[in-house]
């Protein structure tokens, strides 16, 4: 054991370092596994569209104004008789789109859902998207859960959390290596595993800040449904106390007019999705209108406006807590999805020298136990070798 002035530092140092391999480690295969997963997922948009996944919008002329939404939704129930309208969704890349997801019943799982894309300015079907169709809906569900549902999310959160605790290790480590060296010194005369320690070390520090935002927002992210849950059984069991016991009514308002109330309790904002009385995220009397603001931050956040599904009256509108705002802002953000196309050629940039930390931080943990494994060896060699000296001088 270490002793005199310097031995509180030393143990510090070996702890840190202890936690720094074994965070890295345990969290490797499941980050690289993220990192190449998230790479085509960061363009997720772009690559949709070029496989033919996003619907062909037809031209019209500029400012062609929208059909009544009651319109929308008749047409998109017509289409799909003995189904139920659970949620009109409005397309955040394309203004003239709308979706209308129905099932066999309003309380349905995601699963039974189906999924209706509707031209806003003519009630036309553009086409029926698939949850999770194709080879970015593939990737979409490894990289969320690995097909495991709750579970493997909060795995995969877990995972994240050991990967953001060897992100902190390392900067604890790396200020007492870099005392002895100059900021970006690669020292190339040195042994293989050196020259890839100055570069692990170099590139990891460089996406230091990219890598804390990304590995934090996707452990914020594993939570969702968890957060989900907190605010149902929260606020928005306390915005619809007055309606607990009531019957879901037999006739709805129409939908139009409630989008209509809430545009008026909110003019600076604009409609995100609706969810109809009796799905998780309304009650059984009330149409949620879920508002969003106007600019690249505000867009993500939501405010839910309750809407009396009977008498089309604005019952109740609140900001949501302040855990639901962190996980809408993080989830955008995960991907860059915020500045357009350059913000995520910078992104993709990021998780490509992230994936290269990685991978040098496996390399030299195997070459430093070859290593370790030589030096016994050749220690119990000569060990052997002066054992027979010495039995021969006997």
């Amino acid at each position: 054991m270490a002793t005199g002035p310097d031995a509180p530092r030393l143990r510090a140092f070996r702890l840190w370092s202890f936690v720094h391999t074994w965070t890295s480690l345990i969290s490797m295969v499941f980050m690289l596994m993220l990192c190449l997963t998230g790479l085509p997922l960061i363009f997720h948009h772009e690559l949709n569209g070029f496989l033919g996944y996003e619907p062909e919008v037809p031209t019209m002329p500029a400012g062609t104004a929208h059909v009544s939404l009651d319109r929308i939704v008749a047409s998109a129930q017509a289409s799909k008789p003995g189904l139920v309208v659970q949620y009109l969704v409005f397309d955040h890349d394309e203004p003239d789109v709308a979706f209308v997801n129905l099932a066999r019943d309003v309380r349905s799982p995601p699963s039974d859902m189906t999924i209706l894309s509707m031209d806003l300015r003519n009630a036309a079907l553009l086409r029926e998207p698939k949850p999770n169709e194709g080879p970015v809906g593939f990737l979409l569900q490894l990289h969320v859960d690995m097909f495991l549902g709750l579970g493997g999310k909060l795995f995969l959160g877990a995972m994240g959390f050991l990967f953001v605790m060897a992100i902190v290790s390392g900067i604890v480590l790396y200020g007492p290596f870099m005392r002895k060296l100059d900021f970006g010194t690669v020292r190339r005369n040195r042994t293989r595993r050196i020259h890839w320690l100055d570069w692990h070390n170099l590139v990891g520090v460089a996406t230091l800040c990219w890598a804390l935002i990304v590995g934090g927002t996707g452990v914020v992210n594993t939570w969702a449904d968890l957060m989900l849950k907190v605010w149902q059984f929260g606020q928005l069991a306390e915005m619809t106390a007055p309606y607990r016991d009531a019957p879901r009514p037999a006739r709805l308002a129409s939908i139009a007019e409630a989008v209509a109330t809430a545009k008026a309790a909110a003019p600076n904002m604009t409609p995100r999705f609706v969810a109809y009385p009796g799905t998780v995220v309304s009650s059984n009397n009330h149409y949620a209108v879920f508002m969003a603001g106007d600019t690249p931050l505000t867009s993500r956040l939501l405010k839910p406006a309750l809407i009396d599904a009977e008498t089309g009256h604005l019952t109740d509108m609140r900001a949501m807590p302040w855990y639901i705002q962190a996980l809408l802002v993080s989830q955008p953000l995960h991907f860059g999805d915020y500045g357009g196309l350059p913000l995520k050629v910078v992104w993709a940039l990021l998780d490509l020298a992230t994936i290269v930390v990685l991978g040098s931080g496996l390399y030299l943990w195997i070459a430093r136990r070859r290593s370790r494994a030589t030096d016994a060896k050749t220690i119990g060699d000569r060990g052997r070798t002066g054992a027979s000296r010495l039995g021969a001088a006997e």
